[in-house]
């Protein structure tokens, strides 16, 4: 079972998410500031983060945006606020969901083993099968590897984001919309989806795009959706 970090400097918050995961079989670390989670993130194998945005001397925002530096595990921001506003900003700085406290112990279970099975399948399990690589222009996007490479450099994307790639690209030319990419990613039903897809949208073109603002790859076709460019 996979090893997961939860961080908050409330210790009764921590300990009430460790009963939970414990019973799920996780194995649960611990930290109550930023810069413990990201010390013990470089020491421990790390699987999936639960993060508190305030928090001292460092908080979760600058915490995150330390780690996505190097590490692509999901990210679970924890915030007692709850306004659109601030959701996408967690999205923003690279996490992968976002909870709002108060909070039911069993959603927040559900949304790690939702997150663990979305970070599972980019593992790189050694298969035979070679057609699993897809191409348009320069941009290619490779899931047995779990690469992304444009005009032969690798980039780097979150789970999230590489679902995402690889949904359009393996569908270059066919338009999704915003509830069609969000349920088949998060595999859940769509509410509220079309802030949370777009910033991923985003985050997509500002690694894979030469210029974001007029992007060669994904296209927006307003009123619909997104789509990959057949190239």
């Amino acid at each position: 079972m996979s090893n997961i970090l939860v961080c908050d400097d409330d210790k009764s918050i921590v300990e009430a998410i460790d009963i939970y995961l414990t019973q799920e079989g996780y194995t649960v670390y611990k930290a109550y500031d930023g810069e413990e989670a990201i010390q013990l993130l470089d020491k421990e194998d790390i699987q999936l983060l639960i993060i508190d945005i305030m928090m001292p001397k460092l908080d979760g925002i600058h915490a995150t945006l330390k780690i996505r530096e190097t590490k692509s595990i999901p990210i679970i921001i924890l915030s007692a606020k709850s306004e659109d506003a601030d959701k996408i900003l967690g999205l923003n700085i690279g996490a992968d969901d976002y909870v709002t406290k108060p909070f039911n112990p069993l959603e927040l279970v559900a949304r790690v083993k939702s997150a663990m099975r979305r970070y599972t399948s980019l593992g790189s399990i050694p298969e035979e099968d070679t057609s699993d690589i897809y191409v348009t222009g320069s941009l290619i996007v490779n899931d047995k590897t779990k690469q992304v490479l444009v005009d032969d450099e690798e980039v780097k994307l979150t789970p999230i984001e590489f679902n995402i790639l690889k949904l359009l690209v393996s569908n270059a030319g066919r338009v999704y919309s915003s509830d069609q990419i969000y349920e088949n990613i998060w595999n859940e039903e769509a509410y509220g989806s079309e802030n949370i897809v777009a910033v991923h949208i985003r985050h997509i073109r500002e690694k894979v795009e030469i210029d974001p603002k007029n992007p060669r790859y994904i296209k927006v076709v307003w009123g619909v959706g997104y789509k990959a460019e057949k190239l």
